[in-house]
């Protein structure tokens, strides 16, 4: 009989420990741990492969080794291809995560809709297959070569798709597949690490391309330990405001293609619709000549945004003023105040500041920073900025205008939707604004 022992590992991060902690030592979580039971592998049950999935390989010089660079096939969904480097690369190994509901399912249903030729196994263990083809008669979904497949036993999954040999194999979710080797409840770290490497392996060793759907935490991060984002080759985040429609799709990681690159997407009755203009979305054609708004140029991987910034600065009623900031750091948020106030002259120490970013968007790019200055001093004056103006420029602590990446390319966007006097920053060589006050006088006169 094998021997057992007991082992406990964290649910957050994975680390195991012989004996119960209360914080873990290496995330810090509280109350995390859970006890597991391991049983001591023979060696020969230590060697033992999935059925027919033989790793095995030898070294190959770099000249022999084959690429399929070229070989991309498309979901013809051009957000998502945008997102993974111009398409689905064979043998490929992708993640997508986000919050239940945000249309993770639905996106990778609609794969067969926009692109019926390709071959898809979608393995469903969240849903049952009547529910599936309610939910694909929704979004329209009519391909003779899409495949549902009620199954959790990895080693199922796996044999079948070596069988079928499909373009795109689904798994939805990572968290529902398990092996019934590991004692472990499915969904628990150990079984989605081993699944993972599992997945892993069929991918690269058969070459079919695999894309496993996860869970997230309350945090907002993907579900499962960390490991787990490392092994593939792609994470995909799908993010989305509950109040709102749209949909972003970014890519946190990705071997083949940019990395923070960004899809974007609204939720329609009858699916995911693509936006060919997002700045559309965050921008308001009804707040011309209200005071407080400045429209500010962002980057989301390779593709510039028009993003509307909302300020409005009120006389404090109490002894302590109120900041407030959605969608924007409240500390960077107090940084551009105080520069305001020893660079510039402008008193916010006994006013009430509320900032927004229009559309439930975040802003994180520092090229917002001036666009946010003028909003704040624009509503502390309540004197409107032109509707046909446009910020772009960081704010450093002297008061000076900071030069930020993919300049051209920013004003190029914004000039493209009709903004015809961009405030950028300059210097001795190219004309432009140098300081936040010549930036704030140009904007309010």
């Amino acid at each position: 009989m094998a021997k057992t022992k007991t082992q406990y590992v964290c649910s957050n991060c994975g680390y195991v420990s012989p004996k119960w902690n209360g914080s873990c030592p290496q995330c810090g979580k509280w109350n995390t741990f859970e006890e597991q039971t391991i049983s001591k592998k023979s060696s020969s049950s230590h060697k033992a492969k999935v059925e027919g999935l033989d790793t095995s390989t030898s070294p190959q010089k770099l000249d022999d080794v084959e690429t399929s660079e070229k070989t991309r096939f498309k979901s013809n969904i051009s957000e998502l291809d945008r997102v993974l480097g111009g398409g689905f690369l064979p043998g490929s190994y992708v993640l997508i995560g986000g919050e239940p509901g945000v249309g993770k399912s639905t996106l990778t249903l609609q794969i067969a809709k926009s692109n019926p030729e390709l071959s898809i196994l979608y393995c469903a263990g969240e849903e049952s297959a009547g529910q599936i083809k309610q939910r694909a008669s929704r979004l329209g979904v009519d391909s003779d070569k899409l495949l549902v497949y009620n199954e959790t036993q990895v080693d199922t999954i796996i044999a079948e798709a070596q069988k079928m040999q499909p373009d795109l194999l689904i798994v939805d979710s990572i968290q529902t597949v398990y092996r019934t080797e590991l004692s472990s409840m499915p969904g628990s770290i150990q079984q989605v690490k081993e699944c993972a490497a599992l997945f892993q392996q069929l991918s690269k060793k058969k070459n079919i391309t695999t894309l496993v759907i996860g869970h997230v935490t309350k945090e907002g991060d993907i579900a499962g330990p960390r490991v787990l984002e490392h092994m593939v080759d792609t994470v995909l985040q799908f993010e989305g405001d509950k109040q709102y429609t749209y949909r972003l799709l970014r890519s946190l990681k990705n071997r083949f293609g940019a990395a923070q690159e960004v899809g974007v997407f609204e939720m329609k009755s009858d699916g995911l619709s693509e936006v060919s203009n997002p700045s559309e979305l965050f921008i308001s054609d009804k707040t011309s000549g209200v005071s407080g708004n400045a429209v500010v140029c962002t980057m989301e991987g390779t593709r510039p945004l028009l993003i509307e910034v909302q300020a409005l600065v009120t006389p404090s009623a109490y002894g302590s003023p109120q900041r407030t900031a959605n969608g924007f750091d409240r500390n960077r948020l107090a940084l551009l105040l105080a520069v305001l106030e020893k660079r510039v002259g402008r008193n916010f120490s006994n006013h009430d500041v509320y900032l927004n970013i229009a559309g439930g968007f975040r802003l994180n790019d520092p090229a917002g920073d001036l666009g946010v200055c003028c909003a704040l001093v624009s509503s502390l004056m309540d004197d409107a900025v032109s509707s046909k103006m446009a910020f772009i420029g960081e704010v450093g602590l002297g008061g000076e205008i900071r030069s930020v990446p993919h300049l051209e390319q920013r004003e190029r966007e914004a000039r493209k939707l009709g903004y015809e006097q961009i405030v950028l920053p300059g210097s001795k060589q190219k004309k432009g604004i140098r300081y936040l006050h010549e930036a704030i006088k140009k904007a309010l006169g």
